[in-house]
Order: structure tokens, then sequence, then C-alpha cells
């Protein structure tokens, strides 16, 4: 396996003493389970090839004779079109997780203690978009901020920042 595959599969890592001295659940401990890593979403295109080949051989039965001719609108068309949207929808993630905790602490003006990285998804075509909670170093934080950054070309999204009210340090 590539010195870049094993990167990708390495995953979120929390070191053990961490998780230990902080009194992580098993359940959420993520080194209890083994490294984490988001799946690339061009698996869809997977998906759409299984779709693309279920409305062929129902065409196929169609053209042969053997399936009424109503399956056309009712099995086939839908089909494709569930194909063409899991191709279409089927983006290569080029920035992953450990890159996105990275932008967002680039982007905010405090420095950053802790912070999560969640991938969520935009517009008709669902565009992969990594949303960053992060907090600032200080303890209690002071200060925290959502930074969006779009997975594909890691051009940053949006960024709201704010104090930490009082009443929730």
């Amino acid at each position: 396996m590539s010195d870049e595959a094993q990167a990708d599969r390495r995953g979120i890592e929390i070191p053990e003493e961490v998780a230990r001295a902080a009194a992580v659940p098993e359940d959420l401990d993520a080194s209890a389970v083994g490294p984490y890593s988001v799946p690339d979403t061009s698996r869809r295109r997977q998906a759409g090839a299984v779709y693309l080949l279920a409305a062929a051989a129902v065409a196929g039965g169609l053209v042969a004779g053997a399936l009424p001719a109503a399956m056309w609108w009712t099995t086939v068309a839908p089909l494709a079109a569930i194909a063409l949207y899991h191709v279409a929808a089927g983006w290569h993630l080029a920035v992953r997780e450990s890159e996105a905790l990275v932008e967002a602490n680039r982007a905010v003006p405090f420095p950053v203690g802790h912070a999560s990285a969640q991938l969520g998804f935009a517009g008709p075509r669902a565009k992969p978009i990594w949303n960053v909670l992060v907090f600032s170093a200080d303890e209690p934080p002071s200060e925290r901020a959502l930074v969006r950054i779009d997975a594909l070309d890691r051009s940053l999204v949006d960024v709201y920042a704010e104090e930490v009210p009082p009443a929730e340090r």
C-alpha cells in the first residue's frame, strides 16, 4: 500500500493518554475501535453503476418482450435517473479531515485549542463542505468559530466567529 493510501486510512487519531485523562468512555474512544476516516464520496459512482446495470437489465427484458412495456416508465426511467444522480453527486474529496482542520486554524484570528470537523453537503449535486467547529486555546475557551471549507478546492466558504458568552464558560 502506498504512503498516500496509508495516510488516507490513518484518519482521526486521539492519543491514548489523552483519552484516559479525559475519562472518555470506551464506546466513544476512537482509539479503542481503531482509526476512522470519512469515506470518499466518489464511492457514490459505484452505486450509480449498479443502478445503471439494473436499468439495462430491465430494458433488455423489455426489448426481448419478456416484460410489459409500461416498465419503461415505472422501472427503467427511475433507475436511470437515480444512476445519473449518483454519478453527478460522486465528488472526489480533495481535502481530508486533517487538512480541513489546518485550513480552519488559518482562517480564525485566535490560537485554536479544540476542534472538530464534520462533512456536510450543499446544493442539488450534494457538493461536500467541511464544517469545522474550533475553540480558542485558553481554558476555558473564550472564543469559538464555525469555519466552512470547500472539500473540493480548499476554498473558504464561510467563517463565523464569536466570543463565548461568560455564562457558557
